[in-house]
Formats: structure tokens, C-alpha cells, sequence
């Protein structure tokens, strides 16, 4: 009954004229820039972060959020029709999307793919609301060693889940916390690695990161990879799958929908890998799997279910614990401290309009975007074909007036566009920049937490070991590095002893 209860709170707060508007909003732009390739999540809500000063809290949180599933959805239709896929979890639809697509198959594909989007988006939402509540009861027992183990989990998860080097990943995580080392000392009031520039003594901000590492890094490497692009059909038709393809299709999207709703969850890129998951398991088993690349409807059912499960349930780290699970709900984060609001568990009781809010929202939200979708595919088609060198001047203007609005100097501009090329060639190094934003903003909460942790403690370091959540996460965090290095040494030794 409790449950309906805040479910009914939630549906109050989200139909609202004001906060329709921002869903509605919100999954259309979220599509917009799934759909153009070049322009993710990450950047876009980077870019909107200085608009959610002047509007309500609960409705620029569902605006953001509705951008971060709605790119989810956008994702597909250019990976479909275009095999160029517009956000990083839709590469996967493009192995048997555009093959689909070129068999005269794209209205089934891409009906498929929002089918299966919108059930999993609808199942996670369920999950989130269901799980959040008693998980933000646990978390209330945590003191202050159990948060910074539970951050020190949090980043040793988003390096073992890292793509490329484990090396690399570990480099990234330490150059994220040292920037967020940068500024004054709380406890003591001396400036920090400012190297006297006093424009640096209250911090980097987050914003200027994110903007220069994923939206103006982005823009370089579009730039310079940017190509013919040719749409495969002029015209969509046969929308509706057939009854042999509903047969097909129920299975990868309900197994889809599970892989991504656990997957979402872990620090990381959480809906990429649930992606990646869904499609090699159903490769396996599918009795089709002849036909996966070459046009297998299930390899587009499965990794679009995967992603958009994802994407949900990654709200619940972040709602419940105040942990981003990947630089979008760290940006999250960011937007409701610039709210006032102290991300963690005691938003669900001192905020609890705002927190069912956001997920009613969600339900709302995948049903505009079932019903934006279809019909407008003709808008995004031809939105595709617009050339990426008229799109990137726009991004640039838009990118430093919100800079700029943030605290109205020039030095964030330049600070942002040398963290542009930084993620350039952090690209170019096959260095991921995702672990070292997580580190960014967990970097001076892991701080706070650890002071506060060894003064409680008298400076007895033992704390950390003899609190039994602290010492479980801390566990959990060795095993984690453990299952990742002993193979890369045992393959050392191996290639040590064929020298």
C-alpha cells in the first residue's frame, strides 16, 4: 500500500502541466541527439547544466533524465537505417539493424526496436521503484568508512568495467581524483595545486570538465572522422512485425530487459556492456544464430531492450546512494547539488515528491517516446543527412555561453577547451575518459568521508577493517581487481616463458 501510495505522490508531481512539458521536452531532445551522431547524453546534459539554475528542481531533473533514455531510443534509427550508430550502446543494433534495413526490412526493425525499448524502459522503471526504497533504507545505516569504501568499490568497478588497457583506466581514475584535489582545503583553508591562479581557488567545476573531455573532444574526432552518409531506403513502410516475428522477438526482449536491468547498475558503461551482453547470449542460443549479421531480427530486439533497461536502472546508485554509475548520473548528480539537493538516501524521505516524481516521469516518458518515434522517422531521416560541419559551429557557440553563464569569466572557456583537446588525445591514446569523471566528483566526497571516518576514529586507519559493510566493499573491491589482473599476469608469465 506504501508503495501505491508514493506511486500516487509521483503521478501528481509528474502530470503537471510544467513537468509534462520538460518530459515531453526531454525525450525529444534526447531522441534529437541520439539520432544525430556526435552528440551524446553526456555533452547535451553537460550543455543544459547551467539552464537548471532558473527552472524547479523536479522538473529539470526529468528533463535531464528524459534526455538520457530518450538518446537511447534516438540511438537505433540511425544505426538502422544509416549503420553509423548515434550513441556509443547502439553500435551492437547496427550489426543486423542495417542488414535488415537493406533488405527492405526497416520498418520492422525499427518497430522492433522501439517495442523493446519501451518494454524495458517500463520493467526497469518497475524495478527502480521497487528496489529504490529499501536500498536507500540500508544505506541510511552507512557511517562515514562504509561511504568511502563504498566509493572506493564504486571506482575500482568503473576500472575493471573500463574498455581498452587496464592501465590506462587506472591513470584516468588517479588524474580524476587529483583534479578534484584542486582548490581550497576545507579543513584548513590553504589552496590546493591553484599554482596561483586564483581562479582556481574554489575548484575546477565539473561542467567545464565534462564539456571540454565529452563534448569538444567529441567534436574533434567527429570532424575528423566525418564521412559520406547515405540512407539505405527513401521510404519506411510495414511498420507492424509479423506473427513469426513477434515469436522471435519475445524472448531477447524479455532476456534483454534482465541482462540490462542488472548490468545498468554497475559503475561503468553499464548500458553499453548490458548491450554487448545481450547479443552474444542470444547469438549463442538462438536457434536463428546463422543468421545474427545478417539481418537476425533478435539482433536488434535483444541489445536495444539491453540498453534502455540500462539506462534506468542506473538512476538507482545514484537516487539511492548518491554513487554515479557512469559520467551521465555524475552529471546528474551535479544538477541536483546545483539544486541545493544532497544526492543520497535522504532524498526518498526529505524529497519525496521529487523522487517519485522522477520515476512516474520515466513511465511517461518512454510513452511519449513510443509515440514520437514512428511517425517522425521521416524528420530524422532527414536530420541525419544534415553535414556534421554546419552542425559543429552551433555545439561550439552553445558549449561556452553555458561555460561562460556559470560563474561569468573567460578563463572557464580556456580552461574548457583544454580539456577538449586533453580528451582528444586521451581518444587518441585509447585512454577511456568516463573512470576519470566518476573519480572527478567521487574524489572530494572519498575525501570528506575518509576525514571524517579517521576522526571518529581517533586516526585508527582500523576502522575501515573493523566495521563489517566497510570491510565487505573493500573485499568486494580487492576480488574485483584481483579477477582482472591475475589473468593479464598469468598471460605475462606465459609469454615470458615462450621467450
Amino acid at each position: 500500500m506504501e508503495l501505491i501510495a508514493n506511486l500516487g505522490l509521483g503521478l501528481s508531481t509528474a502530470i503537471t502541466p510544467l513537468n509534462l512539458l520538460y518530459c515531453l521536452g526531454g525525450v525529444f531532445l534526447g531522441t534529437l541527439i541520439g539520432v544525430l551522431p556526435g552528440l551524446g547524453p553526456t555533452a547535451t546534459i553537460a550543455m543544459l547544466l547551467p539552464i537548471t539554475f532558473v527552472l524547479p528542481p523536479v522538473s529539470a531533473l526529468i528533463m535531464l533524465a528524459g534526455i538520457y533514455y530518450g538518446s537511447q531510443y534516438g540511438g537505433s534509427t540511425t544505426s538502422i537505417l544509416v549503420n553509423l550508430p548515434g550513441e556509443a550502446a547502439s553500435v551492437v543494433t547496427t550489426l543486423d539493424g542495417y542488414q535488415m534495413a537493406r533488405k527492405g526490412r526497416a520498418g520492422v526493425a525499427l518497430a522492433t526496436a522501439a517495442i523493446g525499448s519501451f518494454f524495458a524502459g517500463t520493467v526497469a522503471t518497475l524495478l527502480l521503484a521497487l528496489f529504490a526504497p529499501p536500498l536507500a533504507e540500508v544505506a541510511l545505516k552507512f557511517g562515514p568508512a562504509d561511504y568511502f569504501s563504498l566509493m572506493v568499490l564504486g571506482l575500482v568497478a568503473s576500472i575493471v568495467l573500463a574498455q581498452g588497457s587496464l592501465l590506462h583506466a587506472i591513470g584516468m581514475v588517479l588524474l580524476g581524483l587529483l583534479l578534484g584535489l584542486v582548490g581550497t582545503d576545507v579543513m584548513s583553508g590553504a589552496q590546493r595545486f591553484t599554482f596561483e591562479i586564483p581562479e582556481l581557488a574554489d575548484g575546477i567545476g565539473f561542467v567545464v570538465v565534462a564539456m571540454g573531455m565529452f563534448g569538444l573532444a567529441e567534436i574533434i574526432r567527429n570532424l575528423e572522422e566525418e564521412g559520406e552518409r547515405s540512407v539505405v531506403i527513401a521510404k519506411i513502410t510495414n511498420l507492424m512485425p509479423t506473427k513469426e516475428d513477434w515469436k522471435r522477438i519475445i524472448g531477447p526482449i524479455l532476456r534483454g530487459t534482465l541482462i540490462g536491468s542488472a548490468v545498468g547498475i554497475l559503475p561503468g558503461s553499464g548500458s553499453i556492456l548490458g548491450a554487448f551482453a545481450a547479443y552474444s547470449i542470444e547469438k549463442k542460443i538462438s536457434k536463428n544464430s546463422a543468421e545474427f549479421g545478417k539481418g537476425a531480427i533478435e539482433g536488434v530486439a535483444a541489445p536495444e531492450s539491453a540498453n534502455n533497461a540500462g539506462a534506468q536502472t542506473s538512476f538507482i546508485p545514484m537516487l539511492t546512494l548518491g554513487i554515479p554509475s557512469n559520467p551521465v548520473m555524475a552529471l546528474m548528480i551535479g544538477a541536483m547539488i546545483i539544486q541545493g539537493i544532497q544526492p543520497g538516501p535522504s532524498v526518498i524521505k526529505e524529497q519525496p515528491a521529487l523522487f517519485w516524481g522522477i520515476i512516474v516521469s520515466m513511465w511517461i516518458g518512454n510513452l511519449f517516446l513510443i509515440i514520437l518515434n514512428l511517425p517522425l522517422i521521416g524528420l530524422w531521416v532527414r536530420l541525419i543527412m544534415v553535414p556534421y560541419q554546419l552542425l559543429y559551429p552551433a555545439i561550439l557557440v552553445f558549449c561556452s555561453i553555458g561555460v561562460f553563464s556559470l560563474n561569468n569569466r573567460e578563463f572557464d572557456i580556456y580552461l574548457m577547451g583544454l580539456f577538449g583537446l586533453l580528451g582528444y588525445v586521451f581518444s587518441k591514446l585509447g585512454c577511456e575518459p568516463a573512470p576519470m569523471l566518476l573519480a572527478f566528483i567521487l574524489g572530494p566526497l572519498m575525501e570528506k568521508y575518509l576525514r571524517r571516518a579517521m576522526l571518529i576514529s581517533r586516526g585508527d586507519p582500523m576502522v575501515f577493517i573493523t566495521r563489517p559493510i566497510s570491510a565487505t566493499l573493500l573485499l568486494l573491491a580487492v576480488l574485483a581487481m584481483c579477477a582482472v589482473l591475475i589473468p593479464a599476469f598469468h598471460k605475462t608469465r606465459q609469454e615470458a616463458l615462450r621467450e
